[in-house]
C-alpha cells in the first residue's frame, strides 16, 4: 500500500513538473521593442494593474512622495520628453514618475506596466538634467523589456517545479535555490538591456549619452566600502556597466 502511494506521488509530481515545463514553452513572447524571446505569461493590462496597484506601498516604503510640486513637475519633464521621443511611446504602457521623499537610499526603480520611482537622495546627486534623463531612461528600458514579468513567470515556473518535486521526493528546498539564482542571473542581463535603451533613448530625446557614464561614476562613488548600497542589490556594478554603455553609444551613433 505504501509503495502504491509512493509511486502515486512521484507520479503526480511528474505530472505537475511536466506541466510547467509545457506552460513555459507556450509562454514563449517575442518583445518587438527589443526583439528578445521571453518566457511571459501576462497581458501587458495586467502588468500596468500589478504596477498600479504596488505603487502605493513602494511609495510608502520611501516616505512618501515629495512634497515639492516643481521637482516632480521637472521629473514628469524629463520622463515625458523621454517617453514622447522613442518607441516607449508606441507601447501600450502609461508612464508615470514619482519623486520619493528618500533622502537617504539612493535607488531607483520601475514597477511592471510603467510606474517609475526615483529618490530624492538619489536625485540630489545627479548633477544635471542629462544625467536625470539616463536614470529615467533606464527605468523606462525595464516597464518597455517587460523584465519584472518575465522575472514572476520565471518565479511561478520554479514554484511549480518546486511543488512537483516536493510531491515526489521532498526535493523543494533545492530546486528553489536554483529558482533564486536564475532569477538573480536574469535580473543581472536586464540591467545591462536597460542601460543600452536608457542610453538609446537618451540620444533620440537629444540627451547627451555621455552621462550616463557619469551616473554610474556618481553612484560608484556613493558606495560605501562597509555598507551595499541599495542599487548594487539589484544593480550590476557600476564599473562593470560603464563599457558596455561605451559600446552602446558607438552604436547608435555609427
Amino acid at each position: 500500500m505504501r509503495r502504491g502511494g509512493l509511486k502515486i506521488r512521484i507520479l503526480i509530481g511528474l505530472a505537475i513538473v511536466a506541466f510547467a515545463f509545457f506552460k513555459k514553452c507556450s509562454n514563449k513572447t517575442l518583445n518587438p521593442y527589443t526583439n528578445r524571446v521571453q518566457n511571459i505569461n501576462m497581458t501587458s493590462d495586467q502588468e500596468i494593474a500589478i504596477g498600479l496597484q504596488s505603487a502605493p506601498e513602494m511609495a510608502q516604503q520611501h516616505g512618501g512622495l515629495h512634497p515639492d510640486s516643481k521637482l516632480q513637475s521637472y521629473i514628469d519633464m524629463v520622463g515625458s520628453k523621454l517617453v514622447n521621443s522613442s518607441m516607449a511611446k508606441e507601447t501600450p504602457y502609461t508612464y508615470e514618475f514619482h519623486l520619493l521623499a528618500d533622502q537617504n537610499t539612493i535607488n531607483a526603480f520601475a514597477l511592471p506596466g510603467g510606474q517609475i520611482f526615483i529618490t530624492y537622495a538619489l536625485l540630489s546627486k545627479l548633477d544635471n538634467e542629462d544625467q536625470v534623463a539616463g536614470v529615467l531612461g533606464h527605468e523606462i528600458g525595464h516597464v518597455l523589456g517587460r523584465h519584472s514579468a518575465e522575472r514572476i513567470a520565471e518565479h511561478e515556473f520554479w514554484k511549480t517545479i518546486s511543488t512537483g518535486a516536493s510531491i515526489g521526493a521532498d526535493a523543494g528546498n533545492i530546486v528553489n535555490g536554483i529558482g533564486k539564482n536564475i532569477l538573480l542571473g536574469n535580473g543581472r542581463d536586464d540591467e545591462l538591456e536597460s542601460d543600452k535603451l536608457g542610453v538609446l533613448f537618451m540620444i533620440n530625446s537629444g540627451y547627451d549619452p555621455e552621462e550616463m557614464i557619469e551616473v554610474m561614476k556618481i553612484l560608484k562613488a556613493a558606495s560605501d566600502p562597509n555598507r551595499t548600497p541599495e542599487f548594487q542589490n539589484t544593480h550590476p556594478d557600476p564599473e562593470n556597466r560603464i563599457e558596455k554603455i561605451k559600446e552602446a553609444i558607438r552604436e547608435y551613433n555609427q
